[in-house]
């Protein structure tokens, strides 16, 4: 009796007779064979080498010019008085002088950038409050704890932008002037807003909600600005006031952290509404006056402006390119050894002797 109720129990506990609960599903083996696989191989590196040739002839198209100004021209001077903390507030001003030889066509973007400044940091990335950028009124005067010892003044005012992302923010400007064969130099005009992501703009910074009569400033209220700047969040925009408090792009720009130490962010696109900028930076002389305020002597840092073109692929990177065509020799070459051995050991059918 025992072995039937043993027997009927196995029974019960069996997997109903299915296809799928008894494994009998149809199923397909490949069988890697020389006439399957050497025809893959050199495939994909032939596909590989299109699509890096192809990139690469994409990248090269674009034109670049990179500026390093930490100490160019005149700005060795601003550079030693940015070394004194006691000069800090002290305005300083230099001018960079170069030349295009070949014509820069279409949109010509402006980019300042930063070397050997890590935003990547845990600590520095985290020393933000979010709440408070996007316009919580709760936030604004009571900033989070992540952003210490940035959140509030030596007398307890709250500090709007708080925490060491904004307090950090490149400060230098750029004003660019070209002159031609003839004639005297003239203004390169620069497109200053639009230069954010639309979700940051219009999602991740607002704002505080203020009521129709109150200005911008007194949204702020009770707020102080952080300790490196020179004008509160709402006056960042001395030229147009639309473009202060935490909407200011240059602000944003900022505060999307890069990922390497060493990077650039966009500062503005070449408007190409006048004469003689309407196809691009034409050819001739260009200097750049630096409002020079952002000290790099501290992270033993470099700063450089950079002009470009882009293409669909984007700017004058080469590393994509250099990858298919390095992963295409590998698989050729790699190809060519089984290949041979293929050819020496198995072409005629016979397994290869261990």
């Amino acid at each position: 009796m025992g072995e039937v109720k043993g027997t009927t129990g196995s029974l019960a506990q069996r997997p109903d007779n299915s296809a799928f609960k008894q494994q009998r599903l149809p199923a397909w083996s490949p069988m890697l064979t020389a006439s399957t696989v050497l025809p893959f191989f050199y495939l994909m590196a032939m596909i590989c080498l299109l699509l890096g040739v192809w990139l690469l002839l994409t990248v090269q198209s674009t034109q670049e010019i990179k500026l390093d100004y930490t100490k160019a021209g005149t700005c060795d001077v601003c550079f030693e008085k940015r070394e004194n903390v006691t000069n800090a507030d002290q305005p300083c001003t230099c001018t960079v002088v170069f030349s295009i030889k070949k014509k820069f066509k279409g949109d010509v973007f402006f980019y300042y950038g930063l070397r050997n400044f890590h935003q990547n940091l845990r600590r520095y990335m985290d020393s933000r409050d979010d709440g408070q950028m996007v316009g919580r009124k709760n936030k604004l005067k009571k900033p989070s704890s992540y952003c210490y010892p940035f959140d509030k003044d030596e007398k307890g005012h709250p500090i709007a932008p708080c925490g060491a992302v904004a307090n950090s923010m490149f400060n230098d400007t750029f004003t660019i002037k070209y002159r031609g064969s003839t004639g005297p130099s003239v203004p390169v005009p620069l497109l200053r807003k639009g230069i954010t992501w639309y979700t940051d703009k219009n999602v991740k910074y607002r704002n505080p909600p203020r009521a129709e009569n109150l200005t911008l400033a007194q949204a702020f209220e009770g707020t102080v600005k952080p300790p490196y700047w020179k004008n509160p969040v709402y006056e960042l925009d001395t030229e147009d006031p639309t473009n202060n408090g935490f909407i200011n792009e240059d602000l944003i720009v900022w505060m999307r952290e890069a990922a390497f130490p060493n990077f650039k962010k966009l500062y503005g696109v070449l408007n190409r509404a006048k004469e003689p900028f309407t196809k691009g930076l034409p050819v001739g002389n260009y200097s750049i006056e630096i409002s020079y305020n952002f000290p790099v002597q501290h992270f033993r840092g470099r700063k450089e402006v950079v002009l470009t073109t882009l293409t669909w692929f984007g700017g004058q990177n080469h590393f994509l390119p250099i990858a298919y065509l390095v992963t295409s020799s590998l698989i050729f070459l790699l190809a060519i050894v089984l290949t041979v051995v293929w050819w020496k050991f198995g072409k005629d059918g016979r397994n290869m002797k261990e």
